[in-house]
């Protein structure tokens, strides 16, 4: 298949923007134009939220049973697509084709999920105090989305969003990602195709801040959710809050992993490998700060920097291929600039550290060890393929260090004991945590942060919250 010339979706058309300008889309493992993206403007926008604004009118007077129908006739399109889209997203994203399928059937996993909980969003009766009186809890969809996502996972940071927001009621407005957006374009496509009215669903692309800052403050607009980093974030929550609109944030990250000295090593370093270089290490929970005891750092240290250079770098395209290329030029820039301060602030560099040939923005599979708590890398999200291993000779210490920064995404541990376990949960400051295993991001479970990593979730139960208002009414029968 080729690739194609990515469009906008409004009020039931596949449609270019109504002004002339487009923004080109390159594939990172060659640097090529693979082809064009339309931006939307203004007049764009406008016709976007008038078509939100009757289709929520609309799909909220669909029942949550026929609702559930079409999101299960979306999952099994994902489904049925999933070869075609996975080549695209790998052109435009770099992922390896493997993880591109996984990516594309857990979204139709999600799918599935939100179809049978948007059933579910059961009110309640209220025993009254006096006779005569019923006391009902009624759960409504709150209104018109407005949804943010990025290029690192094209469709399942999408579809978290619109899944919930649909299952729930709500018509949505999606801004998709510039840098991968005919990926996206395909999931709504299927969720279109499998009966979602054209008025309900939009897909947007073009200036990110004109975008969201139009968007959020908009009447027609009632909730806004947000994947990307934190000091965006935190300026667009900024901005619903001044309008009262209700927000969900999911931020950035730096997780710790803590390796005790009871630890399955072996396991660790398979596990912390696979999920610190999946995706070029380009993922908000990949375990970034691997905190490991003295007693097993060598063991450790040696096996992971081993993992590290068994990775075969290249073009996801390559069925031999295990980790793909950065998303940005730029990207690779951070790279090198975050290495070179760690080592020149006395970091040691025990593999990696530079880019890979001259097409393409590949980047070495990297491991610093005993890197100083002053280096950028360990206070910035390096958003990358840079492990960071650190020793520690005592718990307590270990548990500062994870708890040191102001985010709290995703942290994880390895040990055999149970009462450490214990101690995990209840001491590590984050929203997810995973011990002697990387169980996260399933659909069925909760997916969000703490402090400056975000507030809400987009997993589990809680994600159908953010898109329902409870009202209670109180009523007393009259007459006879």
């Amino acid at each position: 298949m080729t690739y194609p010339n990515v469009t906008l979706h409004i009020a039931g058309a596949w449609t270019d923007g109504s002004g002339s300008e487009t923004l080109p889309v390159l594939n990172p493992a060659t640097g090529e134009t693979l082809g064009t993206l339309a931006v939307a403007t203004r007049a764009d926008l406008d016709r976007a939220l008038a078509a939100a604004e009757r289709g929520f009118a609309a799909w909220r007077t669909v029942s949550a049973y026929e609702r559930s129908k079409v999101l299960r006739r979306a999952a099994d399109l994902l489904r049925a697509r999933v070869e075609d889209i996975a080549r695209l997203m790998t052109l435009e994203q770099g992922k390896p084709l493997a993880e591109a399928r996984v990516e594309i059937l857990a979204g139709a996993d999600v799918t599935d999920w939100f179809a049978e909980e948007g059933r579910r969003a059961y009110g309640r009766i209220i025993p009254a105090r006096a006779d005569g009186v019923v006391q009902m809890v009624l759960r409504e969809p709150i209104g018109p989305v407005a949804a943010f996502t990025p290029w690192n996972f094209p469709i399942n940071q999408a579809v978290r969003k619109v899944a919930a927001a649909l299952c729930a009621g709500c018509s949505v407005i999606l801004k998709g990602p510039e840098d991968t957006p005919a990926s996206c374009a395909a999931m709504i496509r299927a969720f279109l195709d499998a009966g979602v009215p054209g008025d309900v669903l939009s897909l947007v692309f073009g200036d990110p801040a004109a975008i969201s800052g139009y968007l959020i403050p908009h009447p027609v607009i009632a909730k806004m959710s947000f994947t990307g980093s934190t000091p965006v974030g935190k300026e667009l929550a900024a901005l619903a809050g001044r309008h009262m609109k209700r927000a969900t944030m999911e931020l950035g990250g730096h997780a710790p992993a803590i390796v005790f000295e009871d630890a399955d090593v072996d396991t660790a370093v398979a596990v912390l490998g696979a999920n610190k270089f999946r995706n070029a290490g380009q993922v908000c929970v990949a375990p970034t700060r691997m905190l490991v005891h003295e007693a097993v750092y060598d063991r450790f240290r040696d096996g992971f920097v081993a993992f590290a250079e068994g990775r075969k770098v290249g073009d996801g395209l390559d069925p031999e291929t295990t980790m793909g290329p950065l998303i940005h030029a730029r990207r690779l820039e951070a790279m090198e600039t975050l290495c070179a301060d760690a080592v020149a602030q006395g970091a040691e560099l025990r593999t990696g550290g530079k880019r890979i040939g001259n097409r393409g923005n590949f980047f070495e599979p990297t491991v610093l060890c005993d890197v100083p708590v002053t280096a950028r890398i360990m206070n910035e999200e390096p958003f990358g393929p840079v492990a960071l291993i650190q020793r520690f000779s005592d718990d307590e210490a270990a548990y500062a260090e994870a708890n040191r920064l102001p985010y709290g995404l995703a942290a994880y541990a390895y040990t055999r004991s149970a009462a450490r376990a214990v101690a995990v949960a209840a001491r590590v400051q984050s929203g997810m945590v995973g011990i002697n295993h990387h169980g996260l991001a399933f659909p069925e479970t909760p997916f969000g942060g703490v402090k400056e990593s975000g507030y809400g979730s987009e997993g589990g139960s809680e994600a159908l919250e953010a898109y329902l208002t409870t009202k209670f009414v109180s009523q007393a029968s009259v007459g006879g």
